[in-house]
């Protein structure tokens, strides 16, 4: 199978390249699964429901969100309604919608996506991510129920994602982390068979702080005061992730390698 990951969608610039970009890469990739990260679509903070009904017409199979899931109030009935998009596994147990779910694939193959947050240097005091994320595996084992397994880890510390793609090594197809809007250059397959990445990067402009406009963040680091509103950058946008292909048989993946389309940073797509 071959599986694209998109990092997250950072505003309308994000938005735009989705819609102009995904289309053409589900074609030239011959994509059997697209899954985006789009918590930071709307605004920068939180996606829409209309937001979310633009990235699946353009092609992703699964959006997943983050730590900003609910900051777009309406995104708490949308996922109730929208089963393609999932919020992380370990917030709060009243939380509504799902963070994990079995997906059709052509073919007749299945494709499971789960996302966990972590705890290191995050806000909230979310719970465990690796025994979220153990239960959600053994209810869809690789190459059992599912054919494809992709986990987003949407993190701040590097260390953490690691050490979560080492605890799901053979047990996922992909596992990616999120969050950090930073491509990183750690792009490989681990022991068992998990292709691994820890930061997608982000969906955005990189001329950018993080995807803001660059005046308000540089600001608040030099004077540390708030002197307005963070605002995405609108400059053309780059989208990074990472494309996967996987065994059929085993649900391992035998190739992964990076993806930047478009803006500012060097090009590196699949052949």
């Amino acid at each position: 199978m071959r599986l694209l990951f998109l990092g997250d969608v950072m505003g309308r610039a994000g938005r735009v390249a989705i819609a102009a970009e995904l289309p053409g890469l589900r074609a030239r990739l011959a994509l059997d699964f697209v899954v985006v990260n789009g918590e930071n679509a709307t605004g920068g903070m939180g996606l829409s429901g209309a937001h979310a009904t633009e990235i699946l017409a353009a092609g992703a199979d699964c959006i997943t969100l983050g730590d900003h899931a609910f900051d777009q109030r309406e995104m708490m009935a949308f996922v109730e309604s929208e089963p393609r998009v999932l919020r992380p596994l370990n917030y709060a147990r009243a939380a509504p919608g799902a963070g994990a779910r079995l997906f059709d694939a052509p073919g007749g193959r299945k494709v499971f996506v789960a996302q966990a947050l972590g705890r290191v240097f995050m806000k909230q005091p979310f719970d465990d991510p690796f025994s979220a994320l153990d239960a959600a595996l053994k209810a869809a084992p690789l190459g059992g129920r599912a054919n494809a397994v992709v986990v987003d880890v949407h993190a701040e510390a590097t260390s953490e994602k690691v050490a979560l793609g080492h605890w799901c090594d053979g047990r996922a197809s992909l596992v990616v982390g999120t969050h950090t809007h930073v491509p990183t250059a750690d792009t490989q397959i681990l022991a068992r068979g998990t292709a691994y990445q820890s930061d997608a990067g982000m969906c955005g402009d990189y001329d950018s702080v993080i995807g803001m406009d660059k005046l308000e963040p540089i600001s608040r680091f030099v004077t540390g005061m708030n002197r307005g509103r963070f605002e995405p950058a609108s400059g053309p946008a780059t989208l990074c992730g990472v494309f996967v292909e996987t065994d059929d048989a085993t649900g391992r993946a035998r190739r992964a390698e990076p993806l930047r389309l478009g803006g500012r940073l060097g090009e590196a797509v699949p052949a």
